[in-house]
């Protein structure tokens, strides 16, 4: 009978994260695009995200606090893959290859964007494209909301002067 009771509880999680990842995945994707810079790392890393939510179910209270974790975990896994060794030894393309990453379709904003230094390229993701107030992201990103605003100032001062050389 507990059996029973385990699979049934099982099958409960799995629906449960099922119904989280048709809710966030874009988000996340999004998100892991914005660091990694190409869509073949960017599905790497949306997949490790909702692997963590595989192997360790978790409760949230909301629909914004299950998107705002899956943020965190998303940004903190790709600054982790970004550091990793492993992407340090990975081989640089030759100059005369063209880079797929940046064909038709990628938006100069996108590319600037992108260019970014990591703590810049946080806080203009989740206020821009997410939506989030700058006390917000100060919360998920653990760090003081004045921090925030001056990055997001820094970033669009940075952004300014980059789309403004193209």
């Amino acid at each position: 009978m507990d059996a029973t009771k385990e699979k049934v509880n099982a099958g409960r999680k799995r629906c449960d994260i099922e119904a989280v990842f048709r809710r966030h995945v874009k988000t996340v994707y999004r998100l892991c695009y914005s660091y990694m810079g190409s869509p073949q790392d960017a599905e790497d890393a949306t997949q490790a995200v909702f692997m963590k939510l595989v192997t360790k179910p978790r409760e949230f209270d909301s629909e914004e606090h299950e998107k705002a974790w899956l943020l965190v975990v998303a940004a903190n896994h790709c600054k982790d893959e970004l550091k990793s060794a492993a992407r340090a030894r990975a081989a640089e393309m030759p100059d005369d290859v063209a880079d797929p990453d940046v064909s038709v379709g990628a938006s100069d904003v996108m590319r600037a964007v992108l260019a970014l230094p990591v703590q810049y390229k946080d806080c203009v993701y989740l206020h821009y494209y997410e939506g989030y107030k700058t006390d917000e992201i100060a919360q998920m990103t653990e760090t003081p909301p004045s921090t925030v605003r001056n990055r997001l100032r820094d970033a669009r001062a940075l952004l300014r002067a980059a789309l403004e050389a193209d």
